[in-house]
């Protein structure tokens, strides 16, 4: 028992602590330069400050406890970001259809939704392959090799899927919406 005590009492050597503070500074340097653009681009899609800022500070949580074997922490973070993002979406679609089923008197119908939001719509119906290449480049602003990276994916591959995401998105709008090309 004195053993265990005497290690906890006894500082660590000065190599280990200085990767440890290394670590921490790397962290921390991440952190003030990510956090903020990965929690309004949260922001964007939620349309919640507070759901934004939870989301962005899982993501980091989600980071840190996988911090040695993470090769490209910036990506990684928007990936969880937006798997996080899609939940809340989901969750939030089972509460819509739960509430709805639930009430038995006539429902006046929504008002009609603007282009943003029938966008983000159409974006969340896209197949996971298409949808989590758009919202990293589009809505988070990575580029393409960042994403394959992040995904694990070829940049040829990335760039087919956002080609054929692009014209599923001009197909959709073009039978809902009055634009021309």
């Amino acid at each position: 028992m004195d053993a265990v005590h005497d290690a906890v009492q006894r500082p660590a050597p000065a190599g280990a602590r200085t990767a440890e503070s290394r670590r921490e500074a790397a962290a921390a340097a991440l952190f003030a330069s990510a956090y903020p653009r990965l929690a309004g681009w949260c922001r964007g899609l939620v349309h919640s400050d507070d759901m934004a800022h939870d989301i962005a500070a899982e993501a980091f949580t989600r980071l840190w406890s996988r911090w040695t074997s993470v090769a490209a922490p910036v990506p990684y973070l928007y990936s969880v970001a937006s798997n996080l993002i899609k939940q809340q979406w989901r969750r939030a679609d089972r509460e819509r259809q739960a509430l709805g089923r639930m009430t038995a008197e006539a429902v006046e119908p929504a008002p009609p939704a603007d282009r943003g939001t029938a966008i983000k719509e159409l974006v969340q119906a896209l197949p996971e392959r298409q949808r989590v290449p758009v919202l990293l480049h589009y809505y988070a602003d990575l580029s393409i090799d960042e994403i394959a990276k992040a995904l694990h994916r070829r940049p040829g591959t990335i760039k087919s899927d956002l080609y054929t995401a692009r014209q599923a998105l001009k197909a959709e709008l073009r039978g809902h919406h009055d634009i021309t090309t």
